[in-house]
């Protein structure tokens, strides 16, 4: 099957996250190492033969930086996260990243009466992309359309069809039908409780692309997430001449970077 595009407005970082957990993808290439191969093709387009080498190296040995979309956002299970001492901090998405339809909603909730949609794009109204995606991440976006509530991102109401005792939860109160049978009111949907992750505290990440991710905050205080680690190498910092030239390879002791990239955290672990 042909392979995803790289968006215009898509890291190559970004890119490669993206592909490697498309699910079509993954099928098609359930072996890691090949899957990554073929991901990273498509990723290196347009750079010249150095640019690519220096991209590869440096997601091969190290790992990068990218930006925390809906594609890539992962939930960690308990067990899933790795404690390497570093102070933790409670994060929450859709606090700090709330979607299209939810900041519709919030300036609803500002302006009150005053409210008036914008009419064009320099004013505020959305592009038929951003109209597009929003309905694809968040489920329906608030139209009266079924979907979960989880993704309202706000209170969402539940509506029972009397024939089947299947339940549909709308973003409004309304009349709903379904194959012609009016379907009755049951009562709000609870609230959207937001997804909160720990940052600073990595975690596996048993279908790659690398070994370990964690979410951190970069140098302007927005928060990133970092991939590390060779999920096809085995760590073996015990062994003290592989731990040496490991740390002294990548200057874990005199210049290990910040925390937004991913020498600081494969020197941690090293």
């Amino acid at each position: 099957m042909p392979l995803p595009e790289r968006r215009d407005d898509e890291s190559r970082e970004n890119y490669m996250s993206r592909c490697m957990s498309n699910d079509k993808i993954a099928k098609e290439f359930p072996d890691q190492e090949r899957r990554t191969a073929v991901c990273m093709s498509k990723a290196l387009e347009g750079l010249s033969s150095m640019a690519a080498a220096d991209f590869k190296y440096n997601l091969e040995e190290l790992g990068y930086t990218e930006e925390v979309t809906e594609d890539n956002f992962y939930i960690p299970t308990t067990a899933e996260y790795v404690d390497f001492g570093e102070p933790e901090e409670d994060w929450d998405i859709a606090v700090a990243k709330p979607g299209l339809w939810e900041n519709i909603r919030r300036k609803k909730e500002r302006e009150g009466k005053n409210y008036k949609p914008a009419r064009t794009e320099k004013e505020g109204r959305p592009t038929q992309e951003q109209l597009k995606r929003a309905q694809e991440e968040e489920g329906c976006g608030g139209r009266g359309c079924n979907c979960k509530a989880e993704h309202l991102g706000y209170s969402a109401y539940q509506y029972e069809n009397p024939k089947t005792g299947e339940v549909f939860t709308y973003s409004r109160m309304g009349n709903y039908k379904k194959d012609g049978v009016m379907l009755i009111y049951k009562g709000k949907a609870a609230e959207y409780k937001g997804r909160k992750v720990k940052l600073n505290k990595p975690f596996r990440t048993p279908d790659g692309p690398k070994k370990f991710a964690v979410y951190t905050k970069n140098g302007s205080g927005k928060v990133v997430i970092v991939r590390f680690g060779d999920p096809n190498m085995e760590i073996k910092k015990d062994d003290p001449a592989r731990r040496k030239s490991f740390r002294a390879r990548h200057k874990c002791d005199t210049a290990p970077g910040p925390k937004w990239k991913a020498r600081y955290w494969s020197c941690r672990k090293w």
